[in-house]
């Protein structure tokens, strides 16, 4: 019994096995990485990557995946949505996290680097404060100039352009980082800000799945 997880960044793979390692210890984690996935969703939408990712689930359902976690913001819109079509229950990484930041009030500013982020991840942010009967007020806030440094390899760089961006926000009640990469730059912000990022509470969701099926 296999969790896999869709990646269009190959940096996301040691990330998500250190919080197996460190929370769910002996999950079986199944790592796809489709780099070309978001370069395409971000020149032609989201909606153009269907085919490919339809493609790529029913692949993890028949080599034995018992749930599918898509890290990818920018297409997991798209993922969760093709769930009733391959057989086994996929999950978007962000989900948990948008519930987290409408619990915790109604001003949430949306952090990205990547600006094909912003639709899919404000429309589950308000899908989840419908949700809950809440009203909020989305804004966001794109860091220009930090994706070049990512997809050059400077990480560090990429990190210290995101923290300055989250020490300029104001009168937020949350901060939602819109990409797992964005998440080590938490560490890098003074802001008093609770600043949320998807890997962790995703991951526990869909271990939570996973569990589910191995007691079915």
């Amino acid at each position: 019994m296999t969790l896999t997880l869709l990646h269009t960044s190959p940096v996301h793979i040691p990330v998500f096995d250190a919080l197996r390692d460190v929370d769910h210890p002996g999950l079986d984690l199944r790592h796809v990485v489709r780099e070309e996935l978001l370069v395409r969703a971000g020149v032609e939408g989201p909606a153009a990557v269907t085919d490919e990712v339809r493609s790529l689930l029913e692949d993890a359902a028949r080599d034995g995946a018992d749930a599918v976690l898509c890290t990818c913001s920018s297409i997991g819109a798209v993922a969760e949505g093709l769930a009733d079509t391959v057989g086994v229950p996929v999950l978007r990484v962000d989900r948990p996290m948008a519930a987290r930041a409408v619990a915790a009030g109604s001003r949430i500013t949306v952090v990205a680097t990547v600006r094909s982020t912003f639709g899919p991840t404000v429309a589950l942010v308000e899908e989840e404060a419908e949700r809950a009967g809440r009203a909020v007020d989305v804004r966001t806030v794109f860091v220009d100039g930090a994706w070049e440094r990512f997809l050059a390899g400077d990480r560090d760089g990429y990190l210290d352009l995101v923290a300055l961006a989250l020490d300029g926000i104001a009168g937020a009640d949350a901060i939602v980082l819109a990409q797992a990469s964005l998440t080590d730059a938490a560490d890098r912000t003074g802001t008093g800000i609770p600043v949320l990022s998807s890997p962790r509470p995703g991951l526990d969701a869909a271990a939570a799945e996973y569990a589910r099926a191995r007691t079915a």
